[in-house]
């Protein structure tokens, strides 16, 4: 295994005999993290809280019992664990969510892989309001859409949120589907969400939904190409979204009429492109980092 300078192992041997409690270990991954420039995009803002979620995961605690146990002492097999995790996380720069296999949207905690982007999607947040202002019965929708549904984690915070729809998750890669499928099952919400392998609307016949929502690909080409390591590790089909990045956005604008009722909302997350998106579309509303419409 390779490391980006010849310290990094010489702090783990001295960790591995100096270091005894959860507070040790979790200053020393921190530190760990910092020292090696790590790239924090993932669902985790800085080299602490990807340090913490680590802890949390090796030592099977829930997010709000860290503070509980920052004294208590750190058994062998645990400390075995921890060093594999953060030299992995270091040394091949993977996120340390494919690490886990633990993603979180707020209180909602994912199963992923390297089959799947991490989830980490602007809509999770306006589901939390249950679509508010823009939807102001939420007990009236009855069929919506999850394009580009990945892991699933929006679809199975679209069936929290309105609890007598009926879900349709859509995507393209048969892989995503089967981490999706794994999200599903651990929600118990298969009589909910029914899984479609589908190019966008193409295997959708003629249905019809009070509400799309699609977290698509769309970066583009030069930025693909500038993208820290980190995301090397993440399917480039959820992420290349064409020369301009609005390929697929594009797909989805254009026919998502055919697609809503007529009173139906769609929501499409667009990222950094909403002032190219806005010459496009003038008429189109945007909000922060999505087109409501």
């Amino acid at each position: 295994m390779t490391h980006p300078n010849n310290t990094i192992p010489t702090l783990i041997q001295q960790a591995k005999t100096e270091f005894r409690t959860v507070r040790d270990w979790l200053r020393f991954t921190t530190s760990y993290f910092n020292q090696a420039q790590l790239f924090f995009g993932h669902g985790f803002p800085s080299a602490y809280d990807e340090a913490a979620h680590l802890m949390l995961h090796v030592l099977h605690l829930a997010p709000n019992q860290l503070d509980l146990f920052l004294d208590a002492q750190i058994t062998q097999s645990e400390r075995d664990a921890i060093i594999e995790l953060i030299e992995k996380r270091v040394a091949e720069r993977v996120p340390i969510t494919y690490l886990t296999h633990e993603a979180w949207l707020g209180d909602f905690n994912f199963y992923v892989d390297q089959r799947v982007i991490i989830p980490r999607s602007f809509i999770a947040e306006l589901l939390q309001t249950q679509l508010s202002p823009w939807i102001s019965d939420p007990t009236a929708v009855i069929h919506a859409l999850d394009l580009c549904t990945g892991s699933g984690c929006l679809a199975v915070l679209l069936a929290h949120a309105f609890e007598n729809a009926q879900i349709d998750a859509v995507d393209i890669s048969p892989s995503a589907l089967e981490v999706a499928h794994i999200n599903i099952e651990n929600y118990g919400l298969a009589s909910s969400i029914h899984l479609i392998h589908s190019d966008l609307f193409s295997k959708l016949d003629n249905k019809r939904y009070d509400l799309i929502i699609s977290n698509p690909p769309y970066v583009n080409e030069k930025s693909m190409n500038d993208l820290p390591e980190e995301f090397r590790h993440e399917p480039s089909i959820a992420l290349a979204g064409g020369t301009d990045g609005l390929s697929i956005v594009h797909n989805i604008l254009t026919n998502a009429a055919d697609f809503l009722n007529d009173e139906g909302l769609l929501i499409v997350e667009i990222g950094h492109n909403r002032s190219t998106l806005e010459h496009l579309y003038p008429r189109v509303p945007f909000r922060n980092k999505a087109i409501i419409w």
